[in-house]
């Protein structure tokens, strides 16, 4: 119990100081955990041994990942992929076994060896690529869309490969001639046999195993078929039952019951257990205990996602690297390079174009989890011998090591392509308007609507080419530019126009345009969007008349509603609500005369001081309109 805690402590403290530090470099978490995993393993020796124990363990980690995917994708999303899973990710697996295979050969390697090879490379990593997509929010985009789609069809390749590699088993090493362990800096090229021993399930792993093929394909089917419609029939009053006790963790036990019980039955047949998962959280996507689902299991995935990083960079194994960096960097580059390869012409085929394409070649291009048990039981098979099989296992880790890197190259061309696009040709301006509106996002849209609707002119700035795309498609017209540069608001008519509008996304540019224009243009009406109070005083100063915050209006719109289900009647809601914008509206240009420019509020004691006098008199007008308000509908009654 004691050598538990004190590894536990170990991998936890790790955790802690590394993972906050990588996140807040802009590196990820992912990168934070393996780095950890390298300082508590390799580094400082502290771990090691039990890494492969826990690998297993972590792994659920996954398991549990694609069980949350599943309930956000709606069955109607997931068949709607079916293209992009059989052929998108089917002749990925493909074309990089083959182009692996074709390399391997020509290096001398046995034809078995370089489909192996070819077939563990194929696989990309899901726990890594699926972690990062999620928290850097690029799982919505095309680019992200496609590699999930790919890396669920690799899930999915796993049990054919395993499969077929006991056709590939051959009595020689396939190693080319005078290469031997020794070679590789690895001491002990003997084989390690694994003892187990036998545990509850074992007879049930008996049995299957001595049922006939057809036997074994029915039981699959049938267990498919039992999650599927256990997901839509059983699940309510299952989930009722529980309830019922008025247990919190009953909540708890029912979620890890599913997801572990659905898991051991898909292994039980020899299926991924991913898959299962994944399945079954299709089946609940449109379940109302969805909600309850994600909140149990999220904890645990991100716990176990975060061991099973830091066993890999545990299990990187140095001393081979050392004893061949430049053989060992040089392979895993390669494997990097021919996935590029492969990934950029697939997605030449299918039309993934600019950021996307590079999100997808770049986000799949590392080895992947699974590859470290196809290894093992290639070893098992004797198709790879101990001197590949380290060398394969240490690529592996390697090329799962640089994804943070590869996701952060994806950032920067994302970046730079957007600059690019920014920077193409303006239009011509070869219209003017009485009102200018720069920005035509959700905001600077229903304003454009509405002003057209009633009859006005409008000339629309933008630098999205795609906004300003699919604004012509509904026949609106709007012009391609940076509203910030001064000689596209000339030409879009800033000296005779009455009224500007503005909408951008970017706080810093809404400053921009609203002092140029209000330098340039003293008499003209500037209506501008405001992300929070700082701004608002920031917009006052550079010279805005009517500023409007994005969500104010919505937000005093939902708490007349609350007020009118408290017991307000609508007439005492609405008179609240319009005495709250009138008088926090005035009190907002009374602060901003207190405001210091780069100084955060809550640090101003002139401004706090204010704003608590001003919260209580808002306070007091709003309690006189209630009385007032109620005297009248009294004496009306």
């Amino acid at each position: 119990m004691e050598s538990f805690l004190l590894q536990a402590s170990i991998y936890l403290g790790a955790a802690v100081l590394i993972v906050p530090l990588a996140v807040r470099l802009g590196l990820g978490s992912v990168l934070g955990y393996l780095a950890a995993g390298i300082l508590v393993g390799p580094v400082l020796g502290l771990a090691g041994t039990e890494s492969a124990d826990l690998q297993h363990f972590a792994e659920f980690g996954v398991v549990m990942m694609l069980f949350l995917i599943g309930l956000e994708l709606d069955p109607r999303a997931l068949w709607d992929m079916r293209h992009k899973l059989i052929g998108l990710g089917g002749l990925q697996v493909v074309l990089t076994t083959a182009v692996i295979a074709l390399v391997a050969s020509w290096l001398g390697l046995s034809l078995q060896i370089g489909i192996t090879l070819g077939m563990l490379f194929s696989l990309s990593s899901t726990a890594i690529v699926l972690q990062t997509l999620s928290e850097k929010n690029l799982m919505r985009t095309g680019g992200g869309r496609a590699t999930f789609a790919v890396l669920l069809t690799q899930d999915i390749a796993v049990v054919p490969i395993l499969a077929i590699i006991p056709l590939l088993a051959l009595s020689g090493t396939g190693l080319p001639e005078g290469v031997t362990a020794a070679t590789f800096g690895i001491s002990n090229p003997g084989e390690v046999i694994e003892h187990h021993s036998a545990g509850p399930a074992e007879p049930l792993l008996t049995l299957v195993q001595s049922l006939p093929g057809w036997a074994v394909t029915l039981m699959t089917l049938g267990i498919v078929a039992g999650i599927i419609l256990g997901g839509h029939f059983l699940t309510r009053p299952v989930f009722r039952f529980v309830h019922a006790s008025r247990l919190p963790e009953m909540s708890t036990f029912i979620s890890l019951l599913m997801v572990l019980g659905i898991a051991f039955l898909m292994m039980l047949v020899g299926l991924s257990p991913a898959l299962g998962t994944f399945l079954a959280g299709v089946v609940l996507a449109n379940s109302e205990f969805r909600h309850q689902l994600e909140a149990d299991i999220q904890p645990f995935k991100g716990i176990l996602m975060g061991l099973f990083f830091i066993t890999v960079g545990v299990g990187i194994n140095f001393d081979i690297l050392l004893a061949n960096p430049l053989l060992v960097v040089s392979l895993t580059l390669a494997i990097i390079a021919l996935k590029m390869g492969v990934l950029l012409l697939l997605s030449f085929i299918f039309k993934l174009r600019g950021h996307n394409r590079w999100l997808f070649a770049l986000g799949l291009a590392q080895a992947g989890e699974f590859g470290f048990l196809i290894v093992s039981f290639a070893r098992k098979q004797s198709i790879l011998p101990t001197s590949i099989a380290e060398i394969v296992l240490l690529v592996i880790s390697l090329s799962m090591l640089l994804t943070p890197a590869l996701f952060i190259s994806y950032e920067a061309l994302a970046r730079r392509m957007k600059a690019r696009e920014t920077e193409r040709p303006a239009d011509v301006i070869d219209e003017q308007g009485r009102i200018i509106i720069a920005g035509i996002g959700r905001f600077g849209q229903t304003v454009n609507r509405i002003v057209r609707m009633c009859g006005g002119s409008t000339v629309v700035l933008d630098s999205d080419m795609a906004a300003i795309e699919q604004m012509r498609r509904f026949g609106a017209k709007g012009f391609f530019g940076d509203p910030t540069r001064p000689e596209l608001l000339e030409a879009a008519g800033l000296s005779e126009a009455s009224v500007l509008v503005v909408a951008v996304d970017n706080p810093e540019n809404t400053l921009k345009i609203v002092a140029h224009a209000r330098q340039q243009r003293p008499d003209i009406h500037i209506i501008a969007r405001a992300y929070d109070r700082p701004h608002v005083f920031a917009l006052y100063r550079a010279g805005a008349n009517d500023i409007v915050r994005e969500t104010y209006d919505s937000s005093i719109r939902a708490g007349r509603y609350v007020l009118e289900n408290i017991g307000f009647t609508d007439y005492e809601a609405s008179k609240v609500t319009q005495t709250y914008f009138k008088v926090e509206r005035a009190a907002l240009r009374d602060l901003a005369q207190v405001w210091v420019p780069g100084q955060p509020v809550h640090l101003n004691d002139a401004y706090v001081a204010r704003a608590q006098q001003l919260e209580r008199d808002l306070a007091a007008a709003m309690t006189e309109d209630i009385d007032k308000s109620r005297a009248t509908l009294d004496a009306a009654q």
